[in-house]
């Protein structure tokens, strides 16, 4: 069972694994306390690797384009998935680029 630490209003506020300073008290992990905090924690920190996955994205299919143009690595020998993948993505902004385009011509 883990140990937690509470703020002035009783609410979980961190966990560990160990007793220690602050941490003195043993939490069942069915405890509504506990599952309050996970959630809280869980929430947060998905959404701060949420906000950051599609420029993350972005910069992994310009280092792949990279390394293609480059020679380092052949389009062919990436898995067939990954093939697709990346294919139906330079469709998409191609069509998106086209559509731009278009609007912006008006």
């Amino acid at each position: 069972m883990p140990f937690v630490k509470r703020d002035e209003q009783g609410a979980v506020i961190a966990v560990s694994q160990v007793s220690g300073s602050g941490f003195t008290e043993e939490l069942s992990t069915d405890d509504p306390t506990f599952a309050a905090f996970l959630a809280r924690v869980g929430d947060s920190g998905t959404t701060l690797l949420d906000a950051t996955d599609q420029d993350f994205i972005r910069v992994l299919e310009d280092v792949v384009e990279l390394l293609i143009a480059k020679g380092l690595i052949l389009f062919t020998e990436l898995p067939e998935d990954a093939q697709q993948k990346i294919m139906r993505r330079q469709q998409m902004r191609s069509q998106v680029s086209a559509l731009q385009n278009l609007i912006g011509e008006d």
